[in-house]
């Protein structure tokens, strides 16, 4: 049974220290409206979209810092950010969105949402456990910093998988007859990743053991950060660019075959500040790890595909065969989803 929607990933282009949120904000509900325009049920926003990527700057002030996260509990409350949400749920269309949070407590997380235009709120938090970079900023001024592990925590929540409702129609719900099973005919089982995370086979295998049809990550992947990479061999900025491009594709296309699910990547791209090139590459990969939709730049940009998730069954009941019991259960999980732990069963 054909289960087909429309995915978008919503890349944005660069995004300077000194523009403005509202600027950034209203390029992200123009994207929205364009997205909207071509029939998108689901649309991903970048890593850290609502501002330039702050981790490569070094601030000693703690409120200037602070100006750059959303804090509380509740992101779609938040005067800076709340219309995009507003906006979504006009249109009917589901979003995904990475955000730096601070939380009541004052812990600062690399975030991503999930927010359901159908239930009206967020329905699943994700925060980026695989942090890259660096504590302290390189002596070399000339470096391009990356510090994220000085602003953020690792993620506290785990690589949950959840099921969106509202995007296929006549989806079965758990429970809806006796004996009937939900297996490849129910809402979209959807997984979160942000940037570095997609690097992990780790990560990816975590979903994938929940039955992942769709994986949604964010990302801000520098085209030129030699002392972060580390080399053995002198690269030009081109060479890195397409470096950076490169392994982009390979864990995506390779992840998405290997856990038989489609993936959409949105990159925040471009040139900010006129110097810290970022990659662009936001995509749409199929379970065979094809790339069926691709931007075109590194400017703001809509790429959308119509999927169908009846296309995972190929790999999940041929060739992963991923449910076996050479992994133990976990402890707890979305009744409507098996769940497995990383561990061989003794």
């Amino acid at each position: 049974m054909p289960r087909t929607l429309k995915v978008a990933a919503a890349q944005i282009g660069a995004v300077h220290l000194s523009s403005s949120r509202a600027s950034t904000l209203e390029r992200m509900l123009a994207l929205l409206q364009e997205a909207a325009s071509q029939g998108a049920q689901l649309v991903v926003f970048p890593e850290c979209a609502f501002t330039t990527f702050f981790p490569r700057h070094l601030f000693i002030d703690q409120s200037v810092l602070d100006k750059f996260f959303e804090h509380g509990d509740d992101v779609t409350a938040n005067t800076d950010v709340a219309p995009l949400f507003t906006y979504a749920h006009t249109l009917g269309i589901d979003i995904s969105v990475g955000y730096a949070e601070r939380t009541p407590s004052g812990q600062g997380f690399n975030t991503a949402i999930y927010y359901s235009a159908k239930l009206e709120k967020v329905i699943t938090k994700y925060r980026k456990i695989h942090l890259p970079g660096t504590k302290e900023p390189f002596e070399d001024e000339d470096a391009v910093q990356q510090l994220e592990k000085r602003y953020f925590e690792p993620g506290d929540l785990g690589f949950k998988a959840f099921r969106a409702p509202g995007l296929v129609p006549d989806a079965l719900k758990a429970g809806a007859a006796e004996g009937t099973s939900t297996a490849g005919k129910g809402d979209p089982i959807i997984g979160i990743m942000i940037c570095n995370d997609r690097r992990w086979p780790e990560a990816w295998r975590c979903h994938g053991l929940q039955g992942v049809e769709i994986v949604l990550c964010g990302f801000n992947t520098a085209g030129w950060a030699p002392h972060l990479w580390g080399t053995r061999k002198p690269m030009t900025r081109e060479q890195a660019e397409e470096e950076a491009l490169f392994h982009h594709r390979l864990v995506m296309q390779s992840n998405s075959y290997m856990n038989s699910c489609f993936s959409i990547s949105s990159a925040r791209a471009g040139k900010d500040d006129g110097k810290y090139d970022l990659i662009g590459g936001s995509a749409i990969v199929d379970p065979q790890g094809h790339i069926v939709a691709e931007a075109k730049g590194t400017g703001d940009e809509v790429v959308l595909a119509e999927i169908d998730l009846e296309d995972c069954k190929q790999g999940k009941e041929k060739v992963v065969s991923l449910r076996n019991n050479t992994y133990l259960v976990l402890p707890k999980a979305d009744s409507s989803i098996a769940d497995f732990r990383l561990l061989k069963a003794s």
